[in-house]
C-alpha cells in the first residue's frame, strides 16, 4: 500500500511538473486576429486572468494571467490584437534584392599563395559554410568589398572573425594567405546579397505594410534562411514559363535587371518577405479589391481562387479547390492542400510553378492565405500558408 502511494505521489508530482514546464514553455508574446481566441490546455487548478486591454483604434493589448491555485503566477502573456483588419490582395510578380547582414560563407576552397604553394587557410578554424562573418577586429563587415579590403589591408596578420551561427554569436582566427603583392585571400566564398523573383501576397493600405512570397529566401548553396540587413522590393518582367509536369518543377522566369523599386523589404522569415511599399506608381493596387483577412475557423474545404500574373499583363482569378486543412499549424508553411482546378492555368503553367509563391488565396470574398509549395509529382497539386500566419510574422 506505501508503495502504491508512493507510486502515485511520484506520477502526480511528475504530470504537475511537467505540466508547469509545458505552462512556462508558451510564447510570452502573442498576436491575435480580432474575434480569434488563444486556445491552450488548462487544467482545474490553472485560473486564467485578462487585465484591462489598453485600446486603440488598430489594435488592443492586454494581458493574460495564468496562476496556479489562483496565487502562484506560472506565466504571464502579452496579447496585441489587431483590429478590424483589411488588406487589398495582390498577385502580382515581384523581384526580390536582399543584402545580407554582414556577409554568408557559402563554400571554402585551397588556393595558391605567392610562393606557388597550395594552402587552406580556413583549415583548423572553427569556420563553417552557412556562417554570416559579421566583423574582422574592430572593422564591421557590411559587404564582401569592405572584407576584401580589411583582409588586403592585414599583410598577412592574424584575424579575428566575428561570426554568427544559427543565431550565436562565435568568433575565429585566421592568417590570410599571400597571393600577391597587393592582394591576400581566405580561401572563403562569400556573399553579400541574393535575388528572387515571386508574387506579392497582399498591401495594407493603412500602414503601406507588404507580404510577400509565403516563405523566405534561402542562400542556394547553404540552403540557410538569408539574414539580413535591408532589401529592396522591384517590379519583375516575366520572361518566360516552363510548364510543370510529373517530376519536374515548373517556373515562372522573370528578369529584376533595371526594374523600378516599390518597397524596402525589412524581414525575410520562415512564413514570408515582409516591408512597406513606398512607391506606389509602379505597381497596380486595386483599392476595390480590399477585404478582411479570414480566420482559421473561416476556412472551409471547399472552392476558393487564387490571383496571379502570369503573362506579365494583368493579374487573373484562377479557381482552386481547398482540402486537408491543418487548423493547428503554427509551425511552417504548409497550413492546407490545394488543387489546382482552372483549365486555362493548368493549360499555361501545368499547375503551380515556382514565381508563383505568394499567389493570394481566396475564399468567400477573405484572404485566407498564399500559394507557398508544389508537390513535384504532381504539379496541380500543392500547399497553402494560413494568411494570419503571415500577418502575425510580419511585426
Amino acid at each position: 500500500m506505501k508503495n502504491l502511494k508512493k507510486l502515485l505521489t511520484t506520477f502526480l508530482f511528475l504530470f504537475f511538473y511537467a505540466y508547469i514546464v509545458n505552462i512556462s514553455n508558451l510564447e510570452s508574446n502573442i498576436i491575435l486576429l480580432e474575434g480569434e481566441e488563444y486556445k491552450f490546455n488548462t487544467c482545474p487548478f490553472i485560473e486564467v486572468a485578462e487585465t484591462t486591454s489598453v485600446l486603440s483604434n488598430e489594435e488592443s493589448n492586454y494581458k493574460i494571467e495564468l496562476n496556479l491555485f489562483g496565487k502562484i503566477n506560472l506565466k504571464t502573456i502579452d496579447v496585441t490584437e489587431i483590429k478590424d483588419l483589411e488588406v487589398i490582395p495582390s498577385g502580382e510578380v515581384i523581384g526580390l534584392k536582399l543584402y545580407t547582414n554582414g556577409v554568408l560563407v557559402v563554400g571554402m576552397s585551397e588556393i595558391e599563395d605567392i610562393d606557388k604553394n597550395k594552402v587552406k587557410p580556413y583549415e583548423n578554424t572553427e569556420i563553417k559554410e552557412g556562417d554570416t562573418i559579421i566583423q574582422i577586429d574592430e572593422n564591421e563587415i557590411d559587404s564582401v568589398k569592405t572584407l576584401r579590403d580589411v583582409v588586403n589591408e592585414s599583410n598577412g596578420k592574424n584575424l579575428n572573425l566575428t561570426l554568427v551561427r544559427d543565431g550565436a554569436v562565435l568568433t575565429a582566427n585566421i592568417a590570410p594567405a599571400k597571393v600577391s603583392l597587393s592582394e591576400y585571400k581566405l580561401g572563403l566564398w562569400v556573399r553579400d546579397a541574393a535575388t528572387g523573383v515571386g508574387t506579392l501576397t497582399y498591401y495594407n493600405p493603412t500602414s503601406n505594410e507588404f507580404g510577400a512570397l509565403g516563405h523566405g529566401i534561402s542562400d542556394s548553396d547553404t540552403g540557410k534562411m538569408i539574414d539580413i540587413e535591408s532589401g529592396e522590393l522591384v517590379t519583375s518582367k516575366i520572361i518566360s514559363i516552363t510548364k510543370g509536369s510529373a517530376g519536374v518543377a515548373g517556373e515562372l522566369r522573370g528578369t529584376i535587371l533595371n526594374q523600378p523599386s516599390i518597397g524596402n523589404v525589412t524581414k525575410n522569415t520562415n512564413f514570408g518577405i515582409f516591408g512597406k511599399l513606398n512607391n506606389l506608381n509602379n505597381i497596380k493596387i486595386d483599392y476595390s479589391k480590399k477585404m478582411k483577412v479570414a480566420l482559421r475557423d473561416e476556412i472551409e474545404e471547399g472552392d476558393a481562387t487564387i490571383l496571379c500574373n502570369i503573362d506579365g499583363l494583368e493579374v487573373r482569378e484562377y479557381k482552386i479547390f481547398i482540402e486537408k486543412i491543418n487548423l493547428n499549424n503554427n509551425y511552417d508553411n504548409k497550413s492546407f492542400m490545394i488543387k489546382v482546378k482552372d483549365k486555362d492555368l493548368i493549360e499555361k503553367t501545368g499547375g503551380i510553378v515556382r514565381g508563383l509563391s505568394g499567389a493570394p488565396i481566396i475564399q468567400n470574398n477573405k484572404l485566407v492565405g498564399a500559394v507557398t509549395n508544389v508537390l513535384v509529382a504532381n504539379p496541380e497539386v500543392g500547399y497553402g500558408i494560413f494568411a494570419d500566419l503571415m500577418i502575425k510574422n510580419s511585426n
